[in-house]
């Protein structure tokens, strides 16, 4: 096995956690609204979500800056990153 074949199959393994999400199989603008927008049916569908930690996680990590990731939205993973900080 090569570095690269390695590093693809790792990458591949911490992204594994999309296939099982929730919004795989929801409507995506519903993740992605307008701003002002509601966020309202996207949380809802995180609430049952088995990999939320995973997908908030990887958001805070990836800076990601549009989207409901883990149930939070663009301006509550702000808060959360500055408390942490």
């Amino acid at each position: 096995m090569s570095l690269l074949d390695f590093t693809v199959e790792q990458d591949e393994a911490e992204l594994s956690w999309q296939e099982r999400a929730l919004c795989a199989q929801t409507d995506p603008e519903a993740f992605f609204p307008e701003k002002g927008g509601s966020t309202r049916e996207a949380k809802k569908v995180c609430v049952s979500c088995e990999v939320r930690a995973e997908c908030l996680e990887y958001a805070l990590e990836n800076d990601e800056r549009f989207g409901i990731w883990g149930g939070l939205s663009e301006r509550e993973r702000r808060k959360l990153k500055r408390r942490a900080v």
